[in-house]
Protein backbone atom coordinates (compact mmCIF):
# COMPACT_ATOMS: atom_id res chain seq x y z
CA UNK A 1 0.00 0.00 0.00
CA UNK A 2 2.94 2.34 0.59
CA UNK A 3 3.70 2.32 -3.15
CA UNK A 4 0.30 3.95 -3.73
CA UNK A 5 -0.14 6.05 -0.60
CA UNK A 6 3.34 7.65 -0.61
CA UNK A 7 3.00 9.37 -4.04
CA UNK A 8 -0.58 10.31 -3.20
CA UNK A 9 0.54 11.98 0.04
CA UNK A 10 3.14 14.03 -1.83
CA UNK A 11 0.57 15.50 -4.21
CA UNK A 12 -0.63 19.06 -3.75
CA UNK A 13 -4.31 19.82 -3.15
CA UNK A 14 -4.78 20.70 -6.82
CA UNK A 15 -3.14 17.41 -7.84
CA UNK A 16 -5.44 15.43 -5.52
CA UNK A 17 -8.43 17.06 -7.24
CA UNK A 18 -7.22 16.89 -10.84
CA UNK A 19 -5.83 13.32 -10.80
CA UNK A 20 -9.12 11.59 -9.84
CA UNK A 21 -10.97 13.74 -12.39
CA UNK A 22 -8.54 12.71 -15.15
CA UNK A 23 -8.89 9.04 -14.15
CA UNK A 24 -12.67 9.37 -14.15
CA UNK A 25 -12.65 10.95 -17.62
CA UNK A 26 -10.39 8.19 -18.98
CA UNK A 27 -12.65 5.51 -17.51
CA UNK A 28 -15.76 7.24 -18.88
CA UNK A 29 -14.16 7.47 -22.34
CA UNK A 30 -13.33 3.74 -22.33
CA UNK A 31 -16.87 2.85 -21.23
CA UNK A 32 -18.41 5.03 -23.97
CA UNK A 33 -16.15 3.56 -26.68
CA UNK A 34 -16.91 -0.01 -25.60
CA UNK A 35 -20.61 0.79 -25.35
CA UNK A 36 -20.81 2.26 -28.85
CA UNK A 37 -18.65 -0.50 -30.36
CA UNK A 38 -20.78 -3.25 -28.89
CA UNK A 39 -24.07 -1.50 -29.72
CA UNK A 40 -25.15 -1.67 -26.09
CA UNK A 41 -25.17 2.07 -25.50
CA UNK A 42 -27.37 2.98 -28.53
CA UNK A 43 -29.89 0.33 -27.54
CA UNK A 44 -29.96 1.63 -23.96
CA UNK A 45 -30.43 5.20 -25.24
CA UNK A 46 -33.29 4.08 -27.47
CA UNK A 47 -34.92 2.22 -24.59
CA UNK A 48 -34.51 5.27 -22.33
CA UNK A 49 -35.99 7.57 -24.96
CA UNK A 50 -39.00 5.30 -25.39
CA UNK A 51 -39.47 5.09 -21.62
CA UNK A 52 -39.37 8.88 -21.31
CA UNK A 53 -41.81 9.28 -24.21
CA UNK A 54 -44.29 6.87 -22.63
CA UNK A 55 -44.14 8.73 -19.30
CA UNK A 56 -43.65 12.29 -20.51
CA UNK A 57 -46.12 13.75 -18.00
CA UNK A 58 -44.28 12.22 -15.05
CA UNK A 59 -40.91 13.33 -16.44
CA UNK A 60 -42.17 16.86 -17.02
CA UNK A 61 -43.58 17.04 -13.50
CA UNK A 62 -40.33 15.78 -11.96
CA UNK A 63 -38.24 18.18 -14.06
CA UNK A 64 -40.48 21.13 -13.21
CA UNK A 65 -40.45 20.27 -9.50
CA UNK A 66 -36.64 20.05 -9.48
CA UNK A 67 -36.23 23.32 -11.41
CA UNK A 68 -38.64 25.20 -9.14
CA UNK A 69 -37.00 23.77 -6.02
CA UNK A 70 -33.63 25.05 -7.24
CA UNK A 71 -35.25 28.37 -8.19
CA UNK A 72 -36.42 29.08 -4.64
CA UNK A 73 -32.95 29.38 -3.07
CA UNK A 74 -31.57 32.23 -5.26
CA UNK A 75 -34.97 33.90 -5.06
CA UNK A 76 -34.72 33.93 -1.26
CA UNK A 77 -31.19 35.38 -1.49
CA UNK A 78 -32.38 38.17 -3.82
CA UNK A 79 -35.26 39.09 -1.49
CA UNK A 80 -32.97 39.08 1.57
CA UNK A 81 -30.57 41.46 -0.21
CA UNK A 82 -33.51 43.64 -1.30
CA UNK A 83 -34.75 43.78 2.28
CA UNK A 84 -31.36 44.77 3.69
CA UNK A 85 -30.82 47.45 1.04
CA UNK A 86 -34.33 48.96 1.20
CA UNK A 87 -34.52 49.07 4.99
CA UNK A 88 -31.03 50.61 5.10
CA UNK A 89 -32.24 53.26 2.64
CA UNK A 90 -35.35 53.92 4.76
CA UNK A 91 -33.19 54.25 7.89
CA UNK A 92 -30.66 56.51 6.11
CA UNK A 93 -27.94 53.86 6.48
CA UNK A 94 -25.43 52.58 3.94
CA UNK A 95 -26.44 48.94 4.25
CA UNK A 96 -24.33 45.95 3.15
CA UNK A 97 -21.50 47.11 0.91
CA UNK A 98 -18.48 44.89 1.59
CA UNK A 99 -19.26 41.38 0.34
CA UNK A 100 -19.01 41.60 -3.42
CA UNK A 101 -19.68 44.64 -5.62
CA UNK A 102 -22.14 46.94 -3.80
CA UNK A 103 -22.66 44.19 -1.22
CA UNK A 104 -24.60 41.90 -3.58
CA UNK A 105 -23.02 38.76 -2.09
CA UNK A 106 -23.94 39.54 1.51
CA UNK A 107 -27.20 37.55 1.47
CA UNK A 108 -25.43 34.58 -0.17
CA UNK A 109 -22.78 34.59 2.55
CA UNK A 110 -25.56 34.75 5.15
CA UNK A 111 -26.88 31.50 3.68
CA UNK A 112 -23.45 29.86 3.83
CA UNK A 113 -23.08 31.08 7.41
CA UNK A 114 -26.31 29.34 8.41
CA UNK A 115 -25.18 26.22 6.54
CA UNK A 116 -21.85 26.18 8.41
CA UNK A 117 -23.38 26.49 11.88
CA UNK A 118 -23.75 23.45 14.13
CA UNK A 119 -27.06 21.63 13.74
CA UNK A 120 -27.85 20.90 17.40
CA UNK A 121 -30.73 18.74 18.67
CA UNK A 122 -31.65 19.64 22.28
CA UNK A 123 -32.23 16.98 24.88
CA UNK A 124 -35.85 15.96 25.41
CA UNK A 125 -37.23 16.90 22.00
CA UNK A 126 -39.29 14.57 19.85
CA UNK A 127 -36.45 13.97 17.36
CA UNK A 128 -38.41 12.72 14.29
CA UNK A 129 -41.03 15.48 14.50
CA UNK A 130 -38.38 18.08 15.40
CA UNK A 131 -36.37 17.09 12.31
CA UNK A 132 -39.30 16.94 9.88
CA UNK A 133 -40.94 20.23 10.92
CA UNK A 134 -38.70 22.57 8.86
CA UNK A 135 -38.92 20.20 5.89
CA UNK A 136 -42.73 20.25 5.98
CA UNK A 137 -42.75 24.05 6.28
CA UNK A 138 -40.34 24.55 3.39
CA UNK A 139 -41.96 22.01 1.07
CA UNK A 140 -45.39 23.44 1.83
CA UNK A 141 -44.12 26.72 0.40
CA UNK A 142 -42.20 25.27 -2.54
CA UNK A 143 -44.92 22.91 -3.80
CA UNK A 144 -47.33 25.79 -4.36
CA UNK A 145 -45.07 27.25 -7.07
CA UNK A 146 -45.94 24.28 -9.29
CA UNK A 147 -49.24 25.86 -10.39
CA UNK A 148 -48.15 29.51 -10.73
CA UNK A 149 -47.83 30.52 -14.41
CA UNK A 150 -44.72 32.67 -14.91
CA UNK A 151 -45.26 33.20 -18.65
CA UNK A 152 -47.19 31.64 -21.56
CA UNK A 153 -46.26 27.95 -21.44
CA UNK A 154 -43.87 28.48 -18.51
CA UNK A 155 -45.47 26.69 -15.55
CA UNK A 156 -45.06 23.47 -13.66
CA UNK A 157 -48.61 22.12 -13.83
CA UNK A 158 -51.90 23.45 -15.15
CA UNK A 159 -55.06 22.16 -13.52
CA UNK A 160 -58.71 23.17 -13.53
CA UNK A 161 -58.50 23.29 -9.73
CA UNK A 162 -55.06 24.97 -9.51
CA UNK A 163 -56.28 27.61 -7.05
CA UNK A 164 -57.81 24.95 -4.81
CA UNK A 165 -54.54 22.98 -4.95
CA UNK A 166 -52.59 26.12 -4.02
CA UNK A 167 -54.54 26.83 -0.84
CA UNK A 168 -54.65 23.15 0.15
CA UNK A 169 -50.87 22.71 -0.11
CA UNK A 170 -50.12 26.12 1.40
CA UNK A 171 -51.96 24.95 4.51
CA UNK A 172 -49.16 22.47 5.18
CA UNK A 173 -47.01 25.36 6.38
CA UNK A 174 -49.04 25.81 9.55
CA UNK A 175 -48.66 22.08 10.29
CA UNK A 176 -44.88 22.47 10.11
CA UNK A 177 -44.95 25.40 12.53
CA UNK A 178 -47.10 23.45 14.99
CA UNK A 179 -44.78 20.46 14.68
CA UNK A 180 -41.80 22.69 15.47
CA UNK A 181 -43.43 24.30 18.48
CA UNK A 182 -44.83 21.09 19.97
CA UNK A 183 -41.73 18.91 19.46
CA UNK A 184 -39.23 21.42 20.90
CA UNK A 185 -40.17 20.67 24.54
CA UNK A 186 -40.04 24.41 25.25
CA UNK A 187 -42.93 26.57 26.47
CA UNK A 188 -41.83 29.56 24.36
CA UNK A 189 -41.70 27.38 21.26
CA UNK A 190 -45.12 25.91 22.03
CA UNK A 191 -46.66 29.36 22.54
CA UNK A 192 -44.99 30.59 19.37
CA UNK A 193 -46.36 27.64 17.40
CA UNK A 194 -49.85 28.21 18.76
CA UNK A 195 -49.74 31.91 17.95
CA UNK A 196 -48.48 31.20 14.45
CA UNK A 197 -51.22 28.63 13.86
CA UNK A 198 -53.94 30.91 15.26
CA UNK A 199 -52.86 33.81 13.06
CA UNK A 200 -52.42 31.81 9.87
CA UNK A 201 -55.69 29.89 10.22
CA UNK A 202 -57.60 33.10 11.00
CA UNK A 203 -56.29 34.93 7.94
CA UNK A 204 -56.68 31.96 5.60
CA UNK A 205 -60.45 32.52 5.68
CA UNK A 206 -60.46 36.10 4.30
CA UNK A 207 -57.54 35.17 2.01
CA UNK A 208 -59.64 32.48 0.31
CA UNK A 209 -62.86 34.51 0.35
CA UNK A 210 -61.07 37.43 -1.34
CA UNK A 211 -60.28 35.36 -4.45
CA UNK A 212 -63.77 33.89 -4.84
CA UNK A 213 -64.85 37.09 -6.59
CA UNK A 214 -62.05 36.59 -9.14
CA UNK A 215 -63.14 32.99 -9.66
CA UNK A 216 -66.73 34.13 -10.23
CA UNK A 217 -65.62 36.68 -12.84
CA UNK A 218 -63.21 34.32 -14.63
CA UNK A 219 -65.45 31.26 -14.37
CA UNK A 220 -62.52 28.97 -13.61
CA UNK A 221 -59.95 28.08 -10.94
CA UNK A 222 -57.20 27.52 -13.49
CA UNK A 223 -54.55 30.19 -12.92
CA UNK A 224 -53.58 30.15 -16.61
CA UNK A 225 -57.17 30.88 -17.63
CA UNK A 226 -57.46 33.60 -14.99
CA UNK A 227 -54.39 35.32 -16.46
CA UNK A 228 -55.71 34.86 -20.01
CA UNK A 229 -59.01 36.49 -19.04
CA UNK A 230 -57.07 39.65 -18.05
CA UNK A 231 -55.42 40.08 -21.46
CA UNK A 232 -55.51 43.51 -23.04
CA UNK A 233 -54.70 46.70 -21.17
CA UNK A 234 -54.26 47.25 -17.46
CA UNK A 235 -57.92 48.27 -17.28
CA UNK A 236 -58.81 44.60 -17.85
CA UNK A 237 -56.97 43.51 -14.71
CA UNK A 238 -59.11 42.23 -11.86
CA UNK A 239 -57.51 44.81 -9.56
CA UNK A 240 -59.90 47.36 -11.09
CA UNK A 241 -62.89 45.02 -10.97
CA UNK A 242 -62.12 43.70 -7.48
CA UNK A 243 -60.40 46.57 -5.62
CA UNK A 244 -61.81 45.52 -2.24
CA UNK A 245 -60.80 41.91 -2.91
CA UNK A 246 -57.25 43.03 -3.72
CA UNK A 247 -56.96 45.02 -0.49
CA UNK A 248 -58.30 42.13 1.59
CA UNK A 249 -56.03 39.64 -0.17
CA UNK A 250 -52.96 41.84 0.29
CA UNK A 251 -53.58 42.33 4.02
CA UNK A 252 -54.29 38.63 4.56
CA UNK A 253 -51.18 37.69 2.53
CA UNK A 254 -49.05 39.91 4.78
CA UNK A 255 -50.42 38.06 7.81
CA UNK A 256 -49.99 34.64 6.16
CA UNK A 257 -46.33 35.29 5.42
CA UNK A 258 -45.66 36.71 8.88
CA UNK A 259 -44.71 40.15 7.60
CA UNK A 260 -44.97 43.42 9.51
CA UNK A 261 -47.25 44.45 11.14
CA UNK A 262 -48.37 40.84 11.65
CA UNK A 263 -44.95 39.33 12.48
CA UNK A 264 -46.01 37.81 15.79
CA UNK A 265 -44.62 34.34 15.08
CA UNK A 266 -41.22 35.54 16.28
CA UNK A 267 -41.96 38.55 18.48
CA UNK A 268 -38.54 38.98 20.08
CA UNK A 269 -39.76 41.31 22.83
CA UNK A 270 -42.44 38.88 24.00
CA UNK A 271 -41.74 35.32 22.99
CA UNK A 272 -38.04 35.03 22.00
CA UNK A 273 -37.85 33.35 18.56
CA UNK A 274 -41.24 31.65 18.78
CA UNK A 275 -41.54 28.20 17.23
CA UNK A 276 -37.87 28.33 16.07
CA UNK A 277 -36.36 28.99 19.51
CA UNK A 278 -34.67 25.58 19.77
CA UNK A 279 -33.53 25.37 16.15
CA UNK A 280 -30.04 26.02 14.85
CA UNK A 281 -28.00 25.41 11.73
CA UNK A 282 -29.66 24.50 8.47
CA UNK A 283 -32.88 23.38 10.13
CA UNK A 284 -33.37 26.96 11.27
CA UNK A 285 -32.30 27.98 7.74
CA UNK A 286 -35.27 26.09 6.27
CA UNK A 287 -37.68 28.20 8.34
CA UNK A 288 -35.72 31.32 7.38
CA UNK A 289 -35.81 30.56 3.65
CA UNK A 290 -39.45 29.42 3.76
CA UNK A 291 -40.47 32.87 5.01
CA UNK A 292 -38.90 34.61 2.03
CA UNK A 293 -40.09 32.00 -0.46
CA UNK A 294 -43.61 32.47 0.91
CA UNK A 295 -43.22 36.21 0.41
CA UNK A 296 -42.34 35.69 -3.26
CA UNK A 297 -45.14 33.15 -3.74
CA UNK A 298 -47.84 35.39 -2.26
CA UNK A 299 -46.62 38.30 -4.37
CA UNK A 300 -46.67 36.05 -7.45
CA UNK A 301 -50.21 34.87 -6.67
CA UNK A 302 -51.35 38.48 -6.19
CA UNK A 303 -49.85 39.32 -9.58
CA UNK A 304 -51.58 36.33 -11.16
CA UNK A 305 -55.02 36.97 -9.71
CA UNK A 306 -55.29 40.77 -9.70
CA UNK A 307 -52.48 42.35 -11.77
CA UNK A 308 -52.77 40.52 -15.08
CA UNK A 309 -50.04 37.93 -14.53
CA UNK A 310 -47.68 37.92 -17.49
CA UNK A 311 -49.77 40.43 -19.50
CA UNK A 312 -48.18 43.79 -20.26
CA UNK A 313 -49.93 46.93 -18.94
CA UNK A 314 -50.55 48.09 -22.51
CA UNK A 315 -50.85 46.05 -25.70
CA UNK A 316 -48.31 47.48 -28.15
CA UNK A 317 -49.48 45.33 -31.08
CA UNK A 318 -52.13 47.80 -32.41
CA UNK A 319 -49.50 50.57 -32.49
CA UNK A 320 -47.02 48.31 -34.28
CA UNK A 321 -49.68 47.24 -36.76
CA UNK A 322 -50.52 50.89 -37.45
CA UNK A 323 -46.90 51.64 -38.36
CA UNK A 324 -46.57 48.26 -40.14
CA UNK A 325 -43.72 47.12 -37.87
CA UNK A 326 -43.14 43.39 -37.25
CA UNK A 327 -40.85 42.68 -34.31
CA UNK A 328 -41.18 38.91 -34.29
CA UNK A 329 -39.40 38.48 -37.62
CA UNK A 330 -36.64 35.88 -37.29
CA UNK A 331 -33.11 37.20 -37.75
CA UNK A 332 -31.04 35.72 -40.56
CA UNK A 333 -27.34 36.57 -39.96
CA UNK A 334 -26.34 34.49 -42.99
CA UNK A 335 -27.96 37.08 -45.25
CA UNK A 336 -25.06 39.45 -44.46
CA UNK A 337 -22.61 37.18 -46.27
CA UNK A 338 -18.97 38.22 -45.82
CA UNK A 339 -20.15 41.30 -43.96
CA UNK A 340 -21.00 39.04 -41.00
CA UNK A 341 -17.34 37.99 -40.74
CA UNK A 342 -16.14 41.59 -40.68
CA UNK A 343 -18.89 42.55 -38.23
CA UNK A 344 -17.89 39.81 -35.77
CA UNK A 345 -14.15 40.41 -36.14
CA UNK A 346 -14.03 44.23 -36.15
CA UNK A 347 -17.27 45.32 -34.47
CA UNK A 348 -16.49 44.44 -30.82
CA UNK A 349 -12.95 45.95 -30.73
CA UNK A 350 -14.10 49.16 -32.40
CA UNK A 351 -17.06 49.57 -30.06
CA UNK A 352 -14.90 48.87 -26.99
CA UNK A 353 -12.41 51.55 -28.06
CA UNK A 354 -15.28 53.92 -28.86
CA UNK A 355 -16.76 53.46 -25.37
CA UNK A 356 -13.31 53.80 -23.75
CA UNK A 357 -12.24 57.05 -25.46
CA UNK A 358 -14.56 59.43 -23.50
CA UNK A 359 -13.33 58.06 -20.15
CA UNK A 360 -9.69 58.26 -21.26
CA UNK A 361 -10.05 61.85 -22.47
CA UNK A 362 -12.21 63.18 -19.60
CA UNK A 363 -10.36 61.47 -16.73
CA UNK A 364 -6.70 62.46 -16.96
CA UNK A 365 -5.61 60.21 -14.08
CA UNK A 366 -6.99 57.09 -15.80
CA UNK A 367 -4.72 54.94 -17.90
CA UNK A 368 -5.87 53.83 -21.34
CA UNK A 369 -5.95 50.21 -20.10
CA UNK A 370 -8.40 51.12 -17.31
CA UNK A 371 -10.55 52.98 -19.82
CA UNK A 372 -10.54 49.89 -22.05
CA UNK A 373 -11.81 47.78 -19.14
CA UNK A 374 -14.71 50.21 -18.64
CA UNK A 375 -15.36 50.20 -22.39
CA UNK A 376 -15.40 46.40 -22.39
CA UNK A 377 -17.97 46.36 -19.57
CA UNK A 378 -20.16 48.91 -21.34
CA UNK A 379 -19.93 46.93 -24.57
CA UNK A 380 -21.11 43.78 -22.80
CA UNK A 381 -23.98 45.70 -21.20
CA UNK A 382 -25.00 46.98 -24.62
CA UNK A 383 -24.90 43.47 -26.11
CA UNK A 384 -26.97 42.08 -23.22
CA UNK A 385 -29.48 44.90 -23.64
CA UNK A 386 -29.81 44.31 -27.38
CA UNK A 387 -30.15 40.54 -26.91
CA UNK A 388 -32.78 41.15 -24.24
CA UNK A 389 -34.76 43.48 -26.51
CA UNK A 390 -34.55 40.98 -29.36
CA UNK A 391 -35.68 38.10 -27.10
CA UNK A 392 -38.51 40.26 -25.70
CA UNK A 393 -39.77 41.05 -29.19
CA UNK A 394 -39.28 37.53 -30.60
CA UNK A 395 -40.34 35.13 -27.83
CA UNK A 396 -43.67 35.72 -26.05
CA UNK A 397 -42.59 33.80 -22.95
CA UNK A 398 -39.62 36.17 -22.44
CA UNK A 399 -41.90 39.22 -22.53
CA UNK A 400 -44.37 37.50 -20.23
CA UNK A 401 -41.66 36.49 -17.75
CA UNK A 402 -40.29 40.05 -17.74
CA UNK A 403 -43.64 41.64 -16.81
CA UNK A 404 -44.48 38.90 -14.31
CA UNK A 405 -41.19 39.38 -12.42
CA UNK A 406 -41.47 43.18 -12.53
CA UNK A 407 -44.94 43.09 -10.95
CA UNK A 408 -44.01 40.39 -8.42
CA UNK A 409 -40.83 42.05 -7.15
CA UNK A 410 -42.65 45.40 -6.98
CA UNK A 411 -45.06 43.78 -4.53
CA UNK A 412 -42.13 42.21 -2.66
CA UNK A 413 -40.57 45.67 -2.34
CA UNK A 414 -43.88 46.98 -0.98
CA UNK A 415 -43.91 44.26 1.68
CA UNK A 416 -40.32 45.17 2.61
CA UNK A 417 -41.18 48.88 2.85
CA UNK A 418 -44.03 47.96 5.20
CA UNK A 419 -41.52 46.21 7.45
CA UNK A 420 -39.40 49.34 7.61
CA UNK A 421 -42.30 51.68 8.43
CA UNK A 422 -45.17 50.01 10.31
CA UNK A 423 -45.18 49.05 14.01
CA UNK A 424 -46.15 45.58 15.22
CA UNK A 425 -49.74 45.05 16.40
CA UNK A 426 -50.84 43.10 19.48
CA UNK A 427 -52.05 39.52 19.21
CA UNK A 428 -55.63 40.41 20.14
CA UNK A 429 -55.62 43.17 17.51
CA UNK A 430 -54.30 40.69 14.95
CA UNK A 431 -57.06 38.16 15.61
CA UNK A 432 -59.84 40.73 16.05
CA UNK A 433 -59.05 42.45 12.75
CA UNK A 434 -59.38 39.16 10.86
CA UNK A 435 -62.58 37.89 12.45
CA UNK A 436 -64.42 41.20 12.91
CA UNK A 437 -63.44 43.17 9.83
CA UNK A 438 -61.70 41.24 7.06
CA UNK A 439 -64.12 38.33 6.93
CA UNK A 440 -67.11 40.73 6.93
CA UNK A 441 -65.53 42.81 4.17
CA UNK A 442 -64.77 39.68 2.13
CA UNK A 443 -68.38 38.48 2.41
CA UNK A 444 -69.60 41.94 1.39
CA UNK A 445 -67.29 41.83 -1.63
CA UNK A 446 -68.78 38.45 -2.61
CA UNK A 447 -72.34 39.76 -2.41
CA UNK A 448 -71.56 42.86 -4.46
CA UNK A 449 -69.68 40.81 -7.07
CA UNK A 450 -72.50 38.27 -7.39
CA UNK A 451 -75.09 41.04 -7.73
CA UNK A 452 -73.00 42.84 -10.35
CA UNK A 453 -72.58 39.63 -12.38
CA UNK A 454 -76.32 38.92 -12.31
CA UNK A 455 -77.26 42.48 -13.28
CA UNK A 456 -74.61 43.05 -15.95
CA UNK A 457 -75.12 39.66 -17.61
CA UNK A 458 -78.91 39.71 -17.53
CA UNK A 459 -80.08 39.89 -21.21
CA UNK A 460 -83.27 41.69 -20.15
CA UNK A 461 -81.29 44.72 -19.02
CA UNK A 462 -81.29 47.65 -21.48
CA UNK A 463 -77.47 47.82 -21.65
CA UNK A 464 -77.12 44.15 -22.72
Amino acid sequence: MSVITRPWGRLTLAGKIILPLVALLVLLTIVLLVGFASGLLPSLLGLGGQLVGDNIDIVRFAGAATALLLFTVPTAFVIILMEMKLIAFINLRVGPNRQGPWGILSSTLHGFKVLAKEDFTPTGVDVPVFTLAPVVTYLGAVMTIMVIPFAPGLFGLDMNIALLYFFAVAGLGVIGLMMAGWSSFNKYSLLGGLRAAAGIISYEIPLILAVVGVVMLAGTMSLNQIVASQAGSFLDWYAFQQPLGLIIFFIAAAAETGRTPFDLNEADSEIVAGFATEYSGMRFGFFFFAEYVNLFIMSALTTTLFLGGWNAPLDAQPVLDFFNVALNTALDPGALGMGLLFLVALGPPLLIVLFALPFWMLKSHWSFLKSLVVGFLLFNLLVMLLVGIWAYATFPFVAGLFWFLVKTFTLVALFVIMRGTLPRVRMDQLMGFAWKWLISAALLNLLVTAAAIVVLRDPSMPWN
